[in-house]
């Protein structure tokens, strides 16, 4: 299972850190001790990839980035959720409401299907 959960967060990465974005600024390794907590324990993201997509979505205008400050602890570099990301989230999650919409369907037993309408 372990794996299909990872296919599935690395599809959706960019909205996972989008929707942890939107609770108010954080760094990197808040993301990856939150995504951890929130999903039981099933989902782990090492910082390399996380740090590859910090730096693809702020090319995207996606996010910015700041250093923090280093008077409260080590100098940490913050993210902070655009409004193009708050659009661009938006419109992922109506991808997977449409996404589970059709897995339900296709997983569904004969008899219980219902129908479903697309957008």
């Amino acid at each position: 299972m372990k794996d299909s959960v990872g296919s599935v967060l690395r599809a959706y990465l960019d909205a996972v850190i989008l929707s942890r974005l939107q609770n108010g600024d954080t760094y990197g390794y808040a993301v990856i001790r939150d995504i951890e907590q929130e999903s039981g324990g099933v989902c782990s993201l090492q910082e390399g990839p996380l740090y590859i997509e910090f730096r693809r979505m702020e090319k995207e205008g996606w996010i910015r980035s700041y250093w923090g400050d280093e008077t409260k602890g080590a100098r940490r570099r913050y993210y902070a959720i655009t409004e193009a990301g708050e659009c661009y989230l938006d419109e992922r999650k109506k991808e997977w409401e449409q996404m589970k919409k059709m897995m339900n369907a296709l997983l569904a037993v004969r008899g219980e299907m219902e129908e479903i309408e697309y957008e």
